[in-house]
């Protein structure tokens, strides 16, 4: 696919702005509109004061504009991770089948066969109780070990680093660390792509051509949680990699087109070594952890052929606008292009 060119639509720059102060997703397109669609409620959340108005509109501002710049700024950052950064671990940015666990091999083998079944595949894995969310072994627990550890070690470093969004204040773009090429992809392309055409025939499973990687951190002086939201994404993988946590369940509710309100949610134990893999639009969150300090890989696997059709973030037919690598997952097929 490297010879596809991948764009974002034009929705990125004012659409699903999270203020993380009301745990509230916006759209911004000018002060006038802002006021009449969200002055009421904010003041209902506690945004009572012009000056804290004042200071999310500041918030906004500086969000529309990160995001306005962000694939030049993520290049730039590109750059200077591979001309200045020396890892710890080099050879994690290189995908080995002695990473996977032994029943991953096993349910990805199955899934490549010639008699496969989705009744035959989940005998294999774990339905959770939240709808079609799947639990499997990913990873060997040593890999996950020397993963973070690389992780960890690029955190220190003086290098210059891009956070995944505006959710997530506490992680690591993986592409920028350089992991997509030989790792993310043919990881994506080799291994999740047989298990979610059975599993998501019906939302781009068998039909993902790119993806956004990325690693969080939840600690007790960082982000603790992470608020309801759905994923820009067909298919989702979150893997646990560690390390020692207490608390901090995922928890499932309804696809994104049904209110929290008549929503009955389930919770999803994180389990270090352990995949969980859902639908992108399925309303998750997060919630707190109470020690420790938690990472997960998430893996936002995408389908231009569905996407195009529809934006998953603004649920308009696309306008694009270039991108960097993958950007959002858009290809010029049956989509617009913003002059």
């Amino acid at each position: 696919m490297e010879d596809v060119q991948f764009w974002t639509c034009d929705c990125f720059t004012e659409d699903n702005i999270f203020l993380k102060d009301y745990k509230l997703h916006v759209n911004f397109v000018s002060e006038v509109q802002f006021r009449l669609d969200y002055e009421a409620i904010l003041r209902r959340l506690g945004c009572v004061k012009e000056q804290q108005f004042k200071d999310v509109l500041n918030e906004i501002s500086q969000e529309v504009d990160r995001r306005r710049h962000l694939s030049e700024t993520s290049v730039r950052r590109a750059a200077a991770i591979k001309d200045e950064y020396q890892p710890l671990h080099p050879h994690v940015y290189h995908l080995q089948e002695s990473y996977l666990a032994p029943k991953f091999k096993q349910i990805v083998e199955y899934c490549r066969s010639v008699d496969t079944s989705i009744e035959g595949l989940l005998d294999l894995v774990v339905e959770e109780a939240a709808t079609r969310v799947y639990r499997f072994p990913v990873f060997e627990k040593g890999f996950c070990e020397e993963l973070l550890e690389e992780l960890e070690h690029f955190e220190q470093s003086s290098s210059p680093k891009g956070r995944p969004n505006t959710m997530n204040q506490y992680g690591i773009l993986l592409n920028e660390m350089g992991f997509d090429k030989d790792f993310i992809t043919p990881f994506r392309e080799h291994y999740m792509s047989p298990l979610t055409s059975l599993l998501y025939p019906d939302c781009g499973g068998r039909c993902l051509d790119s993806h956004k990687a990325f690693a969080v951190k939840y600690d007790l002086n960082e982000d603790l949680d992470l608020s309801y939201h759905y994923d820009n994404a067909e298919v989702t993988l979150n893997v646990s990699l560690g390390k020692d946590f207490t608390e901090g369940n995922l928890y499932f509710g309804d696809m994104r087109q049904v209110p929290l309100g008549e929503t009955e949610c389930s919770e999803v134990k994180h389990v270090v070594t352990e995949g969980l893999l859902h639908r992108g639009q399925h309303m998750h969150g997060a919630l707190p952890i109470s020690s420790g300090q938690r990472w997960n890989l998430i893996i936002w696997m995408r389908a231009s052929q569905e996407r195009n059709k529809l934006c998953p973030m603004c649920n308009r037919r696309p306008t694009l606008v270039e991108g960097d690598g993958f950007a959002d997952g858009f290809t010029k097929q049956n989509c617009s292009v913003s002059p």
